[in-house]
């Protein structure tokens, strides 16, 4: 049992010291990098994007409340009979 042991820490070790710079590792690495590039970049383009969105979209809805708030007490107030400029002309 520990002869078995000891082998496979050995195995392990010398496993872990052969592979440090081979070309799997290497082949590896280039594909980490690729893909955390690529996420940043995606990051670069999308955060300014939703920021602009969220602006113009609340910039919309604020205007669209304050012309629902102008209507609404425009209908509020009393009607002001306007004079006709024809009448009485007769």
């Amino acid at each position: 049992m520990d002869d078995l042991l000891q082998t496979t820490i050995e195995n392990a070790v010398a496993g872990a010291a052969d592979s440090g710079l081979g070309p799997a590792t290497s082949v590896n690495g280039m594909v980490f990098v690729a893909i955390t590039a690529l996420g940043l970049l995606m990051a670069l383009v999308y955060v300014p994007v939703r920021v602009f969105l969220t602006i113009t979209a609340r910039s919309r809805r604020l205007r669209l409340l304050q012309r629902i708030r102008r209507m609404r007490d425009d209908l509020t107030q009393p009607a002001v009979a306007a004079e006709n400029p024809l009448a009485g002309t007769e």
